[in-house]
């Protein structure tokens, strides 16, 4: 493969160094010029295009250019580009470079080829900011095209170059290809290069190779912030808060300091209630390093504190931290309230953030949404299908999706139906979220219906689907139905093991059937730890049926597993109660108060 320079020193001859030329007069006059030169190329634009004589000079035009790009001017760019054009600068190959790269960076990638086919003389550099701005455009098969073009070409590869390939790689998520780049990295020598490390580990995490990633992160030498987020975000992509919790104290305990971007990565791997103590910790470093301010940190802090089921009244204390409320924020809150099923509060986000003039955007509807269907306002939920009614994310799935589950949620199936028929395609959200709500409201056999329709379409049942599909069978006493899909589901090697709510839901089919023995021995088979609901499931069905004896094995279990549970103590009760037994049935209660158990008040949505 031969390589090819630009030519720049091809007039630069050396001599020897004369006394005369290094007169105060002459190193005077340099570095006035030197100053003039560099201070115009840092000035802004627009005070640039005042002063038509200083864009003769093509380092300040070049530099200017690249101000446009960084800062995404891009009118001010093609303002530049017809001065290049008059000034007959259109074939100098690095103003060219500088003009492709303003125009992918402003996401303007069909002007940025069109003048790079326009370019003459290419360099790597040339190739490199055209594939850049694919990349940027999330058009990750023309930048792999350019790569394969740019080596057919024989130009020599940068790291630059071949990072720009391995995000494309991440983006379309190709392992395959992306490990061809790899060999082709360490084939080139840049198996240290930190930018092309930083961009395989990447690759690799996108991809789901955790190992590989880990491979390439050990084997950099010097390894900066960049590498260390890089490797961070993976484990936060992954699922894997607790290697990714690990991965921050080394990096402190090498000197080196996280960003905001380290710790928004970072942030992002806490899902769950047990995360929230990590949650916490970091959070702790972000106000010790005071980066508490930083408006990205703060929406996720946000986004995750309500994930990982924090109280109430701290996600006031955080919603409170936000200072400046753009829609990324208020995306954040809603989706916050939503999660802790505060419709009210949500719904008065929305208002704020409408009357604050923020753009509602897919995410803002699919937040709202959720957050009314989880308090069962269902005219409220009305009201804003009606104005999505009016805008163009009607067609959205994940709005189209909210409102199939809005409607499920509240009872209305025939309106969740309805808008289910409408949509174009279905995903698996669409088909649980409208099963769900069937098989909760009464409409099991339609939902049995749906659940043998999706099967033999093209979204496959998952882990919710089949609860769903149990929970079916459960009410309307279908117990062989029932067993056959929990059987079909534990025999799919493509489904995760069966769940406690599974087996709950099992133990709850035989119960309503009468079969109290056969729930019993199937909670003694379960290869899983048992769980307080299979106990309540057997209890509840002990009522039903008036079996003592079982009852009170099963109330046993559960209050060694809740004593502090008062429905335990009340079904239990009932269960005497309902079999005649009297005066057991007072000596429970009696147990519940002496142990300072009190049931919870009830209240009505009416």
């Amino acid at each position: 493969m031969s390589h090819r320079f630009p030519a720049i020193f091809s007039q630069h001859r050396t001599r020897k160094s004369s006394s005369f030329l290094r007169t105060p007069n002459l190193q005077s006059n340099r570095r006035k010029r030197y100053s003039s030169t560099a201070g115009a190329a840092d000035t802004d634009p627009n005070d640039v295009l005042q002063q038509p004589e200083l864009l003769q000079n093509p380092y300040i035009l070049n530099k200017i250019i690249s101000s446009c790009a960084e800062t995404g001017s891009l009118s001010m760019g093609i303002q530049l580009h017809s001065h290049a054009i008059k000034m007959g600068f259109h074939s100098n190959v690095y103003i060219s470079t500088s003009l492709i790269d303003m125009y992918g960076k402003c996401s303007a990638t069909l002007w940025a080829h069109k003048l790079f086919d326009e370019t003459p003389d290419r360099n790597a550099v040339t190739w490199n900011s055209l594939m850049s701005g694919y990349v940027k455009s999330r058009d990750p098969c023309t930048a792999i095209e350019l790569f394969r073009k740019m080596l057919s070409a024989e130009f020599c590869i940068t790291p630059f170059g071949v990072s720009a390939a391995l995000v494309a790689c991440a983006q379309m998520e190709y392992s395959e290809l992306g490990a061809q780049l790899h060999s082709l990295s360490l084939k080139a020598g840049f198996e240290s290069n930190i930018v092309v490390g930083s961009s395989l580990i990447d690759m690799h995490a996108k991809s789901g190779n955790m190992e590989d990633s880990r491979k390439v992160f050990d084997g950099l030498v010097d390894k900066n912030v960049v590498a260390w987020t890089s490797m961070i975000a993976g484990y936060a992509l992954n699922q894997c808060p607790d290697k990714a919790m690990v991965l921050i104290k080394e990096m402190s305990r090498c000197g080196l300091k996280a960003n905001y971007v380290t710790y928004n990565s970072l942030l992002s791997s806490f899902r769950c209630p047990d995360d929230l103590i990590h949650c916490k910790q970091i959070h702790c470093r972000v106000i010790r390093e005071g980066l508490e301010s930083n408006p990205f940190l703060n929406t996720t802090l946000v986004i995750i504190y309500s994930e990982c089921a924090c109280s109430l009244s701290e996600f006031y204390e955080i919603s409170s931290s936000v200072k400046e409320f753009d829609q990324i924020a208020w995306n954040a809150v809603i989706a916050g309230f939503a999660n802790f099923e505060v419709g009210e509060e949500a719904l008065t986000c929305f208002s704020r953030m409408r009357l604050a003039g923020c753009t509602v955007d897919f995410f803002t509807f699919s937040s709202i949404l959720k957050a009314l269907g989880n308090s069962s306002l269902l005219e409220e939920g009305k009201q804003i299908h009606a104005l999505v009614s009016k805008t163009w994310h009607s067609a959205n799935l994940y709005v189209q999706n909210g409102l199939v589950s809005m409607y499920a949620r509240c009872g209305k199936i025939d309106d969740a139906k309805r808008v289910f028929s409408s949509m174009d395609e279905h995903d698996l959200v669409s088909w649980n979220s409208l099963l769900t709500g069937c098989a909760q409201h009464g409409y099991g056999r339609e939902a049995i219906k749906m659940f043998e329709q999706m099967r033999s379409g093209e979204v496959k049942p998952n882990s919710t689907t089949f609860l769903a599909a149990l929970t079916a069978c459960s009410h309307v006493g279908l117990l062989e139905k029932g067993l056959e899909y929990f059987d079909l589901m534990k025999r799919d090697n493509f489904l995760p093991p069966a769940r406690l709510e599974h087996y709950a839901c099992v133990v709850d089919l035989y119960g309503r059937a009468g079969f109290l023995h056969e729930a019993e021995a199937f909670i003694d088979s379960m290869p899983i730890e048992r769980g307080p609901s299979v106990y309540k499931a057997l209890l509840s069905a002990c009522q039903i049926h008036s079996n003592k004896e079982i009852a009170l094995r099963s109330a046993r279990k559960l209050v060694e597993l809740c004593p502090k549970d008062p429905a335990i103590y009340v079904l239990l009760a009932n269960v005497l109660a309902t079999e005649g037994s009297w005066n057991d049935a007072a000596r429970v209660r009696k147990i519940m108060c002496d142990k300072g158990v009190r049931k919870k008040a009830g209240y009505s949505w009416l």
